[in-house]
């Protein structure tokens, strides 16, 4: 027997019902089904100066978890220049913004934040002593609003201590500038005061709170016979490294950009790590998680960068052991 064919106008009807049916049932959907998901708002408040250094792991860190600025995700960023009362005008712009979550880069700016609201979730990225200062209830169950990753800049004093001993010949004392309105500013001088005398050290502390107050303050160290003189991250911003290579004298600090800028070394937690965990905490209360539930991280990945450049300008011969120890080199 022969087999039959359907004619051809069967088949084109068969495909004509399928369309319809397929029209009929994208009509069939939800409204809400169609529409674009809308994009979520995060503020980035950093006490310091925005570099690519510290915006584009936390984009990257993002976008491991499935955010894309653009997107599905817009991003707010602010920078205090160093200036406390900018940070607290910028922590309040973003809460006017209405945004999901406020992440802020270094104690000052997360004390801003913190003043700025009690309810809008903010991610320390990082912060110094967030038990001590009252950001968090404990590390393990922070208890409030606030959550994110711990600074050890303080407990990382002795290192610096003794790096500056490695890199200056004979040192015997040192200045150590803080800003006094930064919260961070007490542990950082306890323990970098308890380093010193272990060392047999001289301390020097100036509190320099504004950017014109910089220079005197390094031209009152040298007055003191200081040798050499660690800058605390609240001051990066205002051309410390700059002014201290200007009246040579070598120089440390807790921040990244700081030897970028010209600053003899930084020693302290790996910035991009930093900011990559900061992103994965932002992602986590998008996504619904409570941050009094989330635990404050510690910092678990380190830098030590050499700015050879301004060892050479500095007259000083860095040690080959201690070249070894550098994570990176400035030529």
């Amino acid at each position: 027997m022969r087999p039959r064919y359907r004619p051809l106008a069967t088949w084109l009807a068969v495909v004509l019902h399928l369309l319809v049916a397929a029209l009929l049932l994208g009509v069939a959907l939800p409204a809400q089904a169609q529409q674009p998901v809308a994009a979520r708002r995060v503020g980035v408040l950093t006490f310091t100066q925005l570099t690519p250094a510290l915006q584009e792991p936390f984009r990257q860190g993002l976008r491991d978890q499935g955010y894309v600025e653009g997107q599905n995700l817009l991003i707010e960023w602010r920078a205090a220049d160093g200036q406390p009362e900018r940070a607290k005008a910028l922590a309040q712009e973003l809460v006017g913004l209405k945004v999901d979550v406020i992440v802020a880069n270094l104690t000052p700016a997360v004390q801003a934040a913190k003043e700025a609201t009690s309810t809008i979730p903010i991610v320390m990225a990082a912060a110094g002593d967030p038990v001590g200062t009252g950001f968090v209830k404990s590390l393990a169950r922070p208890g409030g609003s606030i959550t994110g990753v711990t600074g050890i800049s303080a407990e990382l004093a002795g290192k610096r201590i003794e790096l500056l001993r490695e890199l200056v010949p004979g040192l015997a004392r040192v200045g150590l500038l803080i800003n006094g309105t930064n919260p961070f500013a007490k542990p950082l001088v306890s323990e970098t005061r308890t380093a010193a005398k272990r060392a047999g050290l001289e301390l020097q502390i100036i509190d320099v709170r504004r950017a014109q107050d910089l220079d005197p303050a390094l031209t009152g160290l040298i007055q003191r016979r200081a040798q050499a003189v660690i800058v605390d991250s609240a001051l990066t911003a205002w051309r410390g490294a700059e002014l201290a290579l200007h009246h040579r004298l070598p120089s440390i600090s807790n921040q990244r950009v700081f030897v970028e800028a010209g600053g003899l070394a930084f020693h302290g937690a790996e910035p991009s790590d930093v900011q990559r965990r900061a992103a994965t905490f932002v992602a986590k209360i998008l996504k619904g998680a409570n941050p009094a539930d989330l635990p404050v991280e510690r910092p678990t990945r380190f830098e030590l960068i050499l700015n050879l450049r301004t060892a050479k300008a500095l007259g000083l011969k860095i040690k080959p052991e201690l070249l070894l120890q550098a994570t990176q080199t400035i030529e």
